[in-house]
């Protein structure tokens, strides 16, 4: 029985170094976005550098365990892929953002995981020491599967899905899955334990990206409708050059030219009304008064 248990062990174990392999190359995308641009914009790095961190924590801890080579081979891996995402990003960040990820990296790498080598070497033996590192790994690896609720805050918040890639929220859920096998069967809480938050986290992120993909399409097809042409009235006269501009019209101007066409048109409406009356409304006394036409004599 114990036998079996170890094989299915193996077996998640190096299932779940596949996938952590695709989760640990995930963000390729995201940083080949930030190449393009050639800035950081909204992308964080609190994620890339606490996944170095942690990857670190679980080399260290592999070594003070037997039977974890899986852990080793693929949290390796983790340190030198992260180190490459941390130093691209450093080089596109702004310089505010560069010297607060500088700062993370020499409190979490350098002193945090320096510090916890020396004490427990110093102060721990045996056991113990395992156990001590155990549970800070398991601290730490529950900070990898937290890392990410900024960007969902910020998903929330932009209601924008821009930041948060979805392959690395699929995979880091198929992850979590199996290394907590892996941790179950090898009866290691350390390991099962923080995976499931981490698939709990995975979950969230997914429901969110589904949700709010949906609203940006619906966004993008309200912003695509075509806009409605205001009808252009065009002037042309036969006798004016074809390079030659109309000049220019003031508003008062405009106001009494649609004046004048109002006053020609209901004086044609009138004529019209009346066709059997010579004078058409017109009164006599204004007949009267128009002036007469003179004949010249050839």
């Amino acid at each position: 029985m114990a036998g079996m248990s170890g094989h299915w062990a193996f077996a998640f174990g190096v299932l779940g170094n596949i996938i952590s392999f695709i989760v640990f190359l995930s963000p390729i995308p995201t940083f080949y976005k930030i190449y393009k641009k050639k800035s950081t914009e909204g992308y964080q790095s609190i994620p890339y550098v606490v996944a170095l961190f942690s990857s670190m924590l679980w080399i260290y801890y592999a070594f003070l365990k037997t039977n974890t080579t899986l852990l080793i081979t693929i949290n390796s891996f983790g340190v030198f892929i992260e180190t490459i995402y941390v130093g691209f990003y450093l080089f596109y960040a702004p310089k505010k953002t560069k010297v607060q990820t500088v700062k993370m990296l020499l409190l979490s790498v350098v002193g945090g995981f320096g510090a916890i080598i020396l004490v427990t070497q110093f102060l721990f033996k045996g056991a113990v020491r395992g156990q001590v590192v155990g549970w800070i790994c398991l601290v730490f690896s529950l900070c990898v599967f937290v890392a990410p609720l900024g960007i969902v805050r910020q998903v929330i918040k932009t209601k924008s899905v821009e930041y948060m890639p979805l392959l690395l929220s699929v995979f880091l859920t198929l992850s979590a899955v199996a290394w907590f096998f892996y941790g179950l069967l090898l009866k290691d809480i350390n390991i099962a334990a923080p995976n499931v938050l981490g698939f709990i986290f995975g979950i969230l992120q997914i429901v969110l990206y589904v949700i709010y993909s949906k609203k940006e399409k619906v966004n993008l097809k309200e912003q695509k409708l075509p806009e409605i042409q205001k009808p252009e009235v065009i002037v042309k006269d036969e006798n004016m050059n074809a390079n030659k501009k109309l000049p220019e019209l003031t508003q008062e101007q405009i106001i009494d030219i649609v004046k004048l066409g109002l006053l020609v048109c209901s004086e044609k409406v009138q004529v019209n009304t009346c066709p059997h009356d010579t004078n058409c409304g017109v009164k006599a006394a204004n007949v009267d008064n128009m002036p007469k036409l003179q004949t010249v004599a050839t």
